[in-house]
């Protein structure tokens, strides 16, 4: 009690605990520029992602790259026709040759004095011109041929993995990852965002390209347009798993991580 009677002792005491939270404060700062320090230079030090044994990551990737038309049954922007597709077939004032058929399973299609087109890959105004000049000259002086494709079991997309829906999904026009998982019903309650798998046949090769669905959602980069045949796997899966190594190694994905199936 007789330290804190003394005016001198208690204006020491006072200046002490001042002088200390002030140092306090000053360490504190310093720490802080520290973390942040060490922090830029841990993210300028993460090395890039690296190929492993089943993957050849491609550097300074924007994204999967689109497939071309072989790589395809039937799907592009716009529309071609595929295997097991219905579409009718109108000749203008012919009726005997209009008709509603289905593309077989080889791709082609059979009608009366055509005879055999191979219907794969075209979209329905190469079609009714090949149709045209299968008729032209020889049975029908000017043919009119229309092509409208009633059903398409071809252009569809797999969801699988953590979605609430999991299956195949028509592709339309502007397809992109976030709209299939949409019509998916959504991700599951265990689904994460952050391994999302999208396969792709391109040029004769199977790719695969990991996408971060939380950072698209917060326009983080943009949303990957989807294709037909394209596979989307979201959550747990063996096509996750075969970019464990690679994220193992560069656990930060800014930007979509495209890597070739070996």
């Amino acid at each position: 009690m007789q330290l804190y009677r003394n005016g001198t002792s208690l204006y020491r005491l006072q200046s002490f605990f001042t002088h200390w939270l002030e140092l306090l404060r000053r360490m504190r700062k310093i720490l802080i520029a520290f973390i942040i320090a060490a922090s830029v230079a841990g993210c300028a030090g993460t090395p890039p992602p690296q190929s492993s044994a089943q993957l050849t990551v491609i550097p300074d990737s924007q994204g999967l790259p689109p497939p071309n038309r072989e790589d395809l049954t039937a799907a592009d922007r716009p529309a071609l026709i595929g295997p097991l597709d219905t579409i009718e077939v109108d000749v203008f004032n012919v009726p005997e040759l209009s008709r509603e058929m289905q593309v077989d399973a080889s791709g082609r299609i059979s009608m009366p004095l055509v005879g055999t087109i191979d219907a794969r890959g075209k979209t329905a105004g190469e079609l009714a011109h090949a149709i045209e000049d299968s008729l032209r000259g020889r049975y029908v002086r000017n043919p009119e041929v229309t092509i409208n494709i009633k059903s398409s079991v071809s252009q569809v997309v797999t969801v699988d993995g953590q979605v609430t829906e999991p299956g195949l999904y028509p592709v339309t026009n502007q397809m992109t990852l976030m709209r299939v998982i949409a019509s998916a019903k959504g991700v599951s309650e265990f689904a994460r965002l952050e391994q999302v798998v999208i396969l792709r046949d391109v040029n004769n090769q199977r790719m695969a390209g990991l996408y971060d669905l939380g950072a698209i959602r917060r326009g983080a980069y943009a949303d990957p347009p989807i294709y037909a045949n394209d596979v989307v796997i979201v959550g747990d899966s063996p096509a996750r798993r075969l970019f464990r190594d690679v994220v193992s190694l560069a656990p930060l994905i800014a930007a979509p991580l495209v890597a070739i199936l070996r």
